[in-house]
């Protein structure tokens, strides 16, 4: 059958429940969230004379969480308006309604018996065919389909997203003994292809894989630092970026998890595992009198690490009082600095004979073992522990992984010395001559599994820059890009500048590949896999021409920016730009002009140059007021002051989406342009792009005036952002930007109505931005941003 899910439901109304249900509203999927009936009133509602009958009151649990989906932070909604897909209900008036639905996810709390009652009322009202699955972190998914229909067990499974789900990667399926073999293919690529998650199948064995082998190493972590007298601010400063980890290390990462959330989790192993295994399961006292306390960490104001005045202070786990933060420093941590990539880093710190390395080598050895041995229950190859470690728990390499990075021969050696007992297959597959996990040959990725290599499959739509190169080279490259060959006739055009910023080298880049694309390809990606798109134009470059007086040499760049720009605008073939992650100022001046912007769903775009006391300088005020325009309907009669005053705040404030959606609401985004949900999928999904629009007959846009405010809207402008000065909101150098933006924006000193060509307004931009770029003040905030990396309000 040709499954769709045009409709879904969410059991449960929790911070998880309600974070599925906002996840899912992000995709376009409807979703009924559902929840218990309040047994008693609250004050208010008693005020307001309601009873126990209302229907307000007994949907007050899940509206309460829709409630609350727009205040949380990070904000589980990539658009607000999002919400209008999410209708709140009840267990007791609602269930009839689960006919309606295509999926039901349940997310009620962690109890079999609950579970169970649930899904007797799930059975008795769901359709035939319908998918369900439970959103359990440890309860086995067996166990739950115990005593249901048969159409119900052949299409449930367990689907454990990670908190929170539009953020973290990881989904976890897992399938019972009963799942149809379709159902749960369908999830998997319904996970991947519209979930953007990065799907990995699981066996029913307690706390799957992520939260089986993350917990672990948590508490074997732990464990060293009592053991070797390591304090919480030693281990955090080892444990976190230098090893290819999160910032947030160990100890921080718990804070902001929560240290109940985290003691559930691991009692969930320590009650149903024996031996060794229960013992390093059991959650050391010290943390247990934490959670008795209530210092369960950031939900709390304090955990491992808490704030006193301005200071952050660590615990001392034998007398739990907080005094200052220490860090590990031994020679070995300085010089795995010096190293470059993480696999060298680490190399470097292992096998050090100091407190550092016998700290890690401490934490990583009895982890390697533990993932080794877990193979075949926990999951069927070491892609999958591999891929759940990096999605779920942000690992830059997953454990079979850095134990190719640390070399797996000599890590044995070692382990075999100290008395460790080794998995009898991995020392068949080391005496057999097989001395990695992972082989690169001809192009294709393989991993070892019962004996043999075999080929990692790949989904077609991820596009691996760093693989393409390496099979095909680049067709052209200098220090800040490279222009890439994707394949069927569509080149790519990507920045590695550091932090990806626009200097000359890359605007050189962008002439040539507009040229080089015209000649023979069919169109151009901008795009690249670093972690931001592009932070905007070289700050340093700047400030060093300014306060060396310049000004000639930087209007010369200014407009060669510029100049790039129109190019990429009226480029004949078609030029799609691929942002994700931070695409700031020039970042977002790059799409503003191409023929379509397929944006990753987790894409930050702002023009946010008055931060530094500029403004756009490279066409972005002028494209960004002629997306204003476009999105207008035809034929209807706009206020055209309204479009400028839009504008301007957007500019004037710096004001920056927080997802591909709402860069959409913000108009940096068109109707027709492409939101990825998937962000492995964005390049593949820019360069169809690139391919529908060259097949549909692509031609460059024909070069159209401008309508603008004029003088009158100058002053309708200026009259708004003075307010705002008198009132204190904004400071005297905020208004002297203001100006310089309302007069570019208004297009200068003409009648209002009148209409301009955009070199005009490209002129009046570029006078503007090195007006600005003069200024002392201007200089103290680009002085201040590049040092401290944060604004200035001077």
């Amino acid at each position: 059958m040709m499954r769709q899910i045009q409709k879904a439901a969410v059991l449960g109304s929790g911070v998880m429940g309600s974070g599925i249900a906002a996840h899912l509203a992000n995709i376009g999927i409807p979703t009924l969230l559902l929840d218990i009936v309040p047994r008693e009133l609250t004050e208010s509602e008693k005020a307001k004379g309601l009873t126990l009958e209302n229907k307000q009151v007994r949907n007050r649990i899940s509206e309460g969480a829709l409630k609350k989906l727009l205040k949380q932070k990070p904000a589980p909604l990539a658009s607000k308006k999002n919400l209008a897909l999410i209708e709140a209900g009840n267990f007791e008036d609602d269930m009839h309604r689960l006919n309606e639905v295509d999926w039901i996810i349940e997310v009620v709390v962690e109890n079999l018996d609950i579970k169970k009652k649930v899904f007797t009322d799930v059975d008795q009202y769901r359709k035939q065919g319908s998918i369900v699955s439970s959103n359990t972190s440890g309860i086995s998914v067996e166990a739950m389909a115990e005593g249901r229909s048969e159409d119900f067990r052949k299409n449930f499974l367990g689907t454990h997203f990670f908190n929170p789900p539009r953020y973290l990667k990881l989904l976890e399926v897992i399938p019972t003994k009963d799942t149809d073999p379709d159902v749960l293919s369908f999830i998997k690529t319904f996970g991947e292809d519209h979930l953007g998650k990065g799907v990995v199948e699981a066996k029913d064995t307690p706390n799957f894989i992520g939260n089986r082998i993350g917990t672990y190493g948590l508490l074997v972590t732990v464990r060293e630092m009592l053991n070797g007298g390591y304090s919480v601010g030693e281990v955090d400063s080892v444990t976190g970026p230098l090893i290819g980890r999160a910032k947030s290390a160990t100890f921080r990462t718990l804070d902001v998890v929560g240290l109940d959330t985290f003691y559930h989790v691991a009692n969930n192993v320590y009650e149903q595992v024996d031996g060794v295994e229960k013992e390093v399961f059991e959650v050391p006292g010290f943390m247990k009198e934490m959670v008795n306390r209530g210092w369960l960490g950031s939900k709390s104001g304090q955990g491992f690490f808490a704030k006193q005045g301005k200071e952050i202070v660590e615990i001392d786990p034998n007398t739990l009082e907080y005094g200052p933060r220490k860090k590990l420093k031994t020679a070995a941590v300085e010089a795995s600095k010096q190293q470059k990539g993480t696999a060298n880093k680490m190399k470097a710190l292992i096998y050090a004979d100091d407190r550092a390395g016998q700290l890690l080598w401490n934490i990583f050895s009895p982890v390697f073992i533990y993932s080794a041995e877990l193979l075949g229950t926990i999951a069927d190859d070491i892609v999958s522990i591999d891929n759940a470690m990096k999605w779920g728990f942000g690992w830059e390499m997953g454990p079979f992984e850095s134990w190719d990075a640390i070399g797996l021969e000599q890590s044995v050696l070692k382990m075999e010395a100290e008395g460790t007992v080794v998995p009898a297959w991995i020392k068949e597959m080391l005496a057999n001559g097989h001395t990695s996990f992972y082989k690169m040959e001809g192009g294709i990725k393989s991993f070892y599994s019962n004996g043999e290599y075999k080929a990692i499959k790949v989904n077609p739509k991820i596009i691996d820059l760093k693989q393409v190169k390496a099979e095909k080279g680049v067709i052209k490259k200098n220090a800040g890009a490279s222009l890439i060959d994707i394949g069927d006739g569509v080149a790519l055009l990507e920045f590695h500048s550091p932090n990806n910023s626009i200097g000359l080298d890359v605007i050189q880049m962008i002439n040539y590949s507009i040229d080089e694309v015209a000649k023979n390809y069919k169109g151009l990606v901008i795009g690249n896999q670093g972690k931001n798109f592009c932070v905007g134009a070289n700050l340093a470059m700047m400030l060093m021409e300014a306060q060396d007086d310049n000004y000639f040499e930087l209007d010369m760049t200014v407009r060669q920016f510029q100049q790039a720009m129109m190019k990429i605008k009226y480029s004949p073939k078609p030029v799609v730009a691929a942002p994700h992650g931070m695409s700031l100022g020039g970042g977002a001046e790059v799409c503003l002009p191409a023929a379509h912007i397929q944006a990753s769903m987790e894409t930050y775009m702002g023009l946010v140059e008055v931060g530094v006391g500029l403004l756009p300088g490279g066409g972005g005020n002028k494209e960004l007021y002629i997306k204003h325009l476009e999105g207008l309907p035809n034929g209807v009669d706009f206020d055209l002051q309204q479009v400028a005053n839009k504008v301007f705040e957007t500019i004037a404030m710096a004001k920056t989406s927080t997802s591909g959606e709402e860069a959409r609401d913000n108009n940096f985004l068109g109707k027709s342009d492409g939101v990825s949900v998937n962000g492995d999928h964005l390049l593949y999904d820019a360069k169809q792009a690139v391919l529908h629009l060259y097949n549909s007959g692509y031609t460059a846009p024909a070069r159209k005036k401008v309508p603008v405010v004029g003088e009158p809207g100058y002053a309708t402008l200026l009259l708004g952002a003075d307010g705002m000065r008198l009132s204190g909101f904004i400071s005297e150098h905020d208004f002297e930007i203001a100006k310089q933006v309302a007069y570019v924006i208004s297009g200068g000193k003409v009648p209002y109505g009148t209409e301009v060509d955009e070199d005009y307004l490209l002129n009046l931009e570029r006078e503007a931005f090195i007006n600005l770029v003069a200024l002392p003040k201007t200089q103290q905030r680009m002085q201040h941003m590049l040092v401290k990396g944060k604004p200035l309000r001077n």
